[in-house]
């Protein structure tokens, strides 16, 4: 049996659509900029929601590209056969341009044909939109499906929970989508067995969104004007698809588990949960750390994210006797790996080890610290037994995992109250769920009037901040509301009072200049000519759109933004503080002349 590679799967896929008229387009950042809604980038579409919305993109209205991508919501399940937090999602997408026919016709062919995949057409199954009362039954993909040779005992109607996309918020587009499974070994469960019931017989590995209707805050279901397809194929699950076993069993992980194997006296059959783990979470935080945007550990944010996945690594790479600082040697290997794909890994490779080395150093000093809280807790017990809340804040405010704590607890004679501490955990686990479902309020699509100005008045404090504390001033983020914005910087030092309201005295005389707001569609490499700022995370020879406010902001940006800077108000800095180290944070409202008066 042919055991295909991550190398060549990615070089199909973009092979593929580019000769069906597909612009390659780069992997965004896996830090989202400006969406409030999301900490990291989790699909291929988030990058382009402006131009799914009607913006127009520079590369044209055929779309592919392979995006990076990171799901943070079920860490704790990383360790088991199907579980990743990051992965790779390939994408095609049609901004305004062809529709169902052609989607479903090309994913038929790059999946079935001698050429492509080869799946035999026995082992694909397919889901599609059954109806409700927003909208229709998607007969028209179920026929264009049958109209292939697809097998109407493998084509599966499902209800919205199972195929519909969106809208990402209260409001914005929304559709039905197809799905395709391969079908596994497995027997049915029952007589209703299909892909909606989770034995396992079915593992999903490509989606097909058909953006058609835009849902009002009313909850109506209206038709767009303009619909668009937007696919993804996770690279982790095609892999799984083609060559069988787990997500873990690619040429994806094999290097990095033997820099794990060089590193222990153990091997991946004795502990294979704890080889996954620490290559999981050792990939993912060398994808955020060598990202453009440069995030680092920290208490917020993604920052938080990034210290919770390597403090996760660091204690399964102690279960694996791995000496203090192996993470930087593991690091190396998924670098290696993956370093052609992904130059920035290889530019930022010392400050990747840098930081892994700094928090793994911080979080041995923690775990000294939650040693003596155990002792002192041992020390109490009540009826021979640590109670559940105390193990719980082992786990929460040192980083002492469950199994560790049974552990010290087996070696000192004790029990403990295991149930007690799984109530707390689930607990801990809904109110972080329940954040992380909050941030998706208001929406991708909530390219309102004052989400555009507060937009646009980023550029500008962009340039303020170049002219107030130099050229090093680089972004690393920014993060809109339709209430405030947030932008994080490069800077060494908090800012002093004069600074900040020199910077806000420049973004004001900006908008008092009444300028108005061009753009133009230039190459990578003029747009660099110009002077423009911005990440360049484009291809050599790409199209970028490239945004002028007079003499004083010029920045690559994708949208959207205001007309006139006279219709944003008055610029407000109300916060300066520290994000991560070196990295500074702003906060900044827009009022109104309405309201000032």
């Amino acid at each position: 049996m042919k055991l295909y590679t991550s190398e060549e799967i990615r070089a199909k896929y973009i092979q593929f659509f580019q000769a069906r008229g597909h612009a390659v387009i780069s992997s965004a950042s896996v830090i989202p900029d400006n969406d409030p809604t999301v900490l990291f980038t989790t699909a291929g579409m988030h990058p382009l929601v402006p131009y799914l919305l009607g913006e127009k993109h520079p590369a044209g209205t055929r779309l592919t590209n392979v995006q990076k991508c990171i799901r943070t919501g079920d860490i704790d399940e990383v360790g088991d056969d199907t579980h990743c937090t990051f992965f790779e999602m390939m994408g095609n997408w049609s901004l305004g341009d062809y529709f169902k026919r052609e989607s479903i016709s090309w994913s038929w062919e790059f999946v079935t044909s001698p050429d492509w995949l080869a799946i035999p057409k026995h082992k694909v199954a397919i889901t599609v939109f059954e109806g409700d009362d927003d909208a229709p039954r998607d007969q028209e993909s179920y026929d264009l499906w049958r109209a292939l040779g697809q097998s109407e005992d493998e084509i599966f109607f499902l209800p919205k929970a199972d195929n519909w996309w969106g809208p990402a918020g209260q409001t914005g587009p929304c559709g039905p989508d197809t799905e395709i499974f391969i079908i596994s070994d497995k027997e049915r469960c029952g007589p209703s067995c299909s892909p909606a019931c989770g034995c396992g017989r079915y593992v999903e590995f490509w989606n097909n969104v058909f953006l058609q209707y835009n849902k009002t805050a009313e909850g109506k279901f209206e038709s767009l004007n303009q619909t668009n397809v937007d696919t993804g194929m996770g690279l982790e699950r095609v892999l799984v698809a083609l060559n069988g076993g787990t997500v873990y069993d690619s040429d994806l992980f094999t290097a990095i588990f033997s820099r794990i194997a060089e590193l222990t006296e153990t091997t991946y059959v004795d502990q294979p949960k704890a080889y996954r783990v620490v290559a999981d979470h050792t990939r993912t935080a060398v994808f955020i750390l060598g990202d453009h945007f440069g995030i680092t550990p920290s208490n917020v944010d993604q920052g938080y994210v990034l210290r919770r996945l390597i403090r996760r690594a660091v204690r399964f790479a102690m279960q694996l006797r791995i000496r203090e600082g192996g993470l930087a040697d593991i690091a190396n290997a998924v670098i290696d790996k993956y370093e052609l794909i992904y130059p920035e890994l290889q530019s930022n490779r010392d400050k990747i080890i840098r930081e892994l080395q700094a928090e793994e150093a911080r979080f041995q000093k923690t775990l000294a610290q939650g040693l003596r809280e155990f002792d002192k807790l041992s020390n109490s017990l009540v009826n021979g037994r640590l109670d559940g809340a105390a193990a719980f804040k082992l786990y929460d405010t040192y980083g002492f995992p469950i199994e560790l704590t049974m552990e010290l607890a087996r070696e000192r004679s004790f029990a403990i109250d295991l149930e007690g501490y799984l109530e707390k955990f689930q607990k801990h686990r809904e109110l972080s769920q329940a954040g992380a479902a909050q941030k998706f309020k208001g929406g991708l699509a909530d390219h309102s009037g004052q989400t555009a100005n507060l937009h646009t008045a980023t550029h500008l404090l962009h340039a303020a901040l170049r002219k107030v504390l130099g050229e090093e001033v680089a972004q690393k983020g920014s993060n809109i509301t339709a209430e405030r914005l947030r932008f994080d910087f490069s800077f060494h030092r908090k800012m002093t009072k004069e600074e900040i309201a020199e910077t806000e005295r420049l973004v004001n005389e900006a908008i008092s200049e009444g300028v108005e707001i061009t753009f133009e569609e230039m190459t990578l490499e003029d747009a660099r000519s110009t002077g423009a700022i911005g990440l360049f995370e484009s291809k050599y020879g790409q199209m970028v759109k490239v945004y002028t406010m007079g003499k004083f902001s010029k920045e690559i940006c994708g949208g959207p933004h205001a007309v006139n800077t006279a219709d944003l108000g008055t610029f407000v800095i109300v916060k300066e503080e520290s994000s991560s180290s070196s990295v500074r944070r702003i906060k900044a409202i827009l009022q109104s002349t309405t309201a000032l008066s």
